[in-house]
């Protein structure tokens, strides 16, 4: 389970990006999230995956 909380979502997937995972692909896959579900609740909060950076800034 996720935050629903869009900052509280924000640190949770960028500390896992940081610690446990790679990319953001990865993360999704082996937490069963949707992507898609992720990246739309955090740029609705004015947030874009960086890829070059593995984070949400």
């Amino acid at each position: 389970m996720i935050p629903k909380d869009p900052i509280m979502l924000l640190s949770f997937v960028n500390m896992k990006l940081r610690d446990f995972y790679p990319s953001l692909d990865i993360l999704c896959e082996e937490l069963d999230v949707s992507r898609q579900e992720i990246t739309d609740r955090l740029e609705a909060a004015g947030y874009h995956y960086d890829q070059k950076r593995n984070q949400f800034v």
